[in-house]
């Protein structure tokens, strides 16, 4: 009786599954193409680099959950880890990376908001829809609404929905030349354009550790995060890897690598301009369904670290509904921040450079992850299955430091400026802890 009881209220291996593709297919899926559109082809290349690289990510996850059983993820891996310091330095750049990540969200569904509404074009209008883009989903979360089940499963087939669509019916209007002329269309080598396709491709499996972060809210952890978290990359993999081939035969590169929503152009060419109005209105609802999660997530990791004395303690205060209020308001104002000091760019470079320094900064975190692993499993007895997942933690730290290193020299400045920046916040918390 007990053990029904406790599996109330928690998250079962569907859901979990559900968790992890609706975080991934999001705002990188539907507006990604445009941007591999001005590398070339090549970045077909790199995508299949970076699923067996997101499936080595993911085996790390799933096996630290079951080693360290306790909910934040990335954050609570780096400090059981590596100490109090390595936990707040990772804590910050995730928590960085998690709204710089919603910015990119805001770009790309403003740009799908275009379909419906050209004058969003204009500067005054495209503010305004930014800012109610950002504080929709911030003031639901504040008051604590929360989707019911059924209505996340309609919000995960919407996103499914179009590259489905493209990456099975598309094939009918693929044309090989678009493939094999387009190859890369860069200045740079074939290797640097691979690289920098790379950390691009990177973006589409973001959320990969969305099974691990909430693992005191799982039903039966140590078989339902493995599997989600597997499933659900593999399910992810799949689909990108159809749609985006099909995507990127199905029209020239030049209109590809400029156009504000590709998917909604590729939906046109098969359905007609009702496909056009379908995917659109599609990929606005992926974006707003994935920014209503992220922002609570955003301001659920320093909360968590505020919890430990290493984040401002009002990051840790709560409403009565448990709603980290504090830390939802401060996210959503550096979105604003972020999306509105950017827009002297085009929505394509706009989108490009956010989800750079977004994925940088979290796949930092995945290295650390990786590492901890490394660090953690020797402590086992060396089994074969222990012998194996050593294995992929140094595959998976391996590819997360090339991926790092692919990313463009300025965000890999500004990071590691950041990085540096933790050691006096983490002196000013130690020093607060010693005296309090």
């Amino acid at each position: 009786m007990n053990n029904t009881n406790d599996k109330k209220g928690k998250l079962g291996l569907c859901m979990l599954i559900a968790l992890v593709t609706g975080n991934m297919v999001g705002s990188g899926a539907f507006l990604l193409p445009a941007d591999l559109a001005r590398i070339g082809s090549i970045g077909l290349l790199s995508l299949l680099l970076t699923v067996i690289g997101a499936l080595s990510i993911a085996l790390v996850f799933a096996k630290m959950s079951i080693l360290i059983p306790k909910t934040g993820g990335p954050y609570i891996y780096a400090h059981k880890s590596f100490g109090e310091y390595m936990g707040l330095q990772t804590a910050y750049y995730y928590w960085v990376g998690v709204w710089v990540g919603n910015a990119a969200i805001v770009v790309a569904g403003i740009g799908y908001l275009n379909v419906f509404f050209p004058v969003v074009d204009s500067p005054l209008a495209k503010t305004i829809a930014t800012i109610a883009f950002i504080w929709l989903p911030t003031v639901v979360n504040i008051l604590g609404v929360r989707s019911a089940g059924f209505m996340q499963i309609v919000t995960t087939a919407l996103r499914f929905a179009p590259l489905l669509i493209v990456g099975i019916i598309g094939w009918w209007y693929f044309h090989p030349e678009y493939i094999t002329a387009y190859f890369n269309v860069t200045t740079q080598s074939n290797f640097s354009a691979f690289s920098s396709a790379v950390i691009l491709t990177l973006w589409l499996f973001v959320g990969v550790e969305s099974a691990a972060v909430p693992t005191d809210s799982v039903d039966n952890p140590k078989r339902n995060i493995p599997l989600a978290t597997l499933i659900g990359t593999a399910t992810a993999a799949i689909v990108y890897i159809l749609s985006y081939t099909a995507i990127l035969g199905m029209l020239p590169n030049e209109v590809l690598a400029h156009s504000t929503s590709p998917f909604a152009a590729a939906a046109e060419v098969i359905l007609g301009p009702w496909g056009k109005m379908f995917v659109a209105f599609s990929a606005i609802v992926a974006c707003l369904g994935g920014l209503n999660g992220w922002i609570l997530v955003a301001a659920q990791i320093p909360m968590a670290a505020a919890e430990d004395g290493i984040f401002p303690k009002i990051f840790a205060k709560c409403s009565r509904s448990g709603i980290p209020v504090f830390g939802l308001v401060t996210t959503s104002v550096c979105i604003t921040i972020l999306v509105l000091a950017s827009t002297y760019l085009n929505l394509i470079e706009q989108f490009e450079i956010l989800i750079l320094s977004a994925t940088t900064a979290e796949v930092l975190a995945y290295f650390y992850t990786a590492v901890a692993e490394i660090t953690v499993l020797p402590k086992k007895p060396l089994t074969r299955s222990t012998i194996f997942h050593i294995c992929i933690a140094i595959i998976a730290a391996a590819y997360s430091f090339y991926a790092i290193m692919s990313s463009s020299k300025t965000v890999i400045f500004y990071l590691t400026a950041f990085i540096f920046l933790t050691i006096p916040f983490y002196a000013i918390f130690s020093w607060h802890k010693k005296h309090s």
